[in-house]
């Protein structure tokens, strides 16, 4: 499975961005996908995730509200539509594929990753 991201760039504070992930070579509309980032000299952390059909999704507090994770599995497609944005969003951004049905938590149920895409917000 190849997952390439897209839709990053530089906005300002208050801007918006919506993400795409478009997964190639297999379906993953029987797997849970997620969202991760990490900005320069911080650990890779959890953004949202979703399980295989799109309906229970969960978020890191830090995004609640303001982020949306979606998927389109005709497609084949993952997205994030973020909304408020704030300077602490800046990071590169990835997405996932879960081993398991349901989208979690920890980067280590994720199989498949993306190169990452960078968003920038300046103040």
């Amino acid at each position: 499975v190849q997952l390439q991201a897209s839709g990053g760039g530089l906005v300002q504070a208050g801007g918006s961005l919506r993400l795409s992930c478009a997964a190639s070579r297999r379906t993953l509309s029987n797997n849970g996908l997620g969202w991760f980032r990490q900005a320069p000299g911080k650990e890779r952390e959890f953004v949202a995730a979703l399980n295989w059909k799109g309906i229970n999704t969960i978020y890191a507090e830090s995004v609640k509200g303001r982020f949306t994770i979606s998927r389109d599995n005709t497609k084949n497609t993952l997205y994030l539509q973020m909304n408020s944005l704030k300077p602490e969003d800046t990071a590169v951004y990835y997405c996932a594929a879960s081993r398991y049905a349901v989208g979690g938590t920890p980067g280590r149920d994720y199989n498949y990753w993306g190169h990452g895409t960078q968003v920038t917000v300046s103040s």
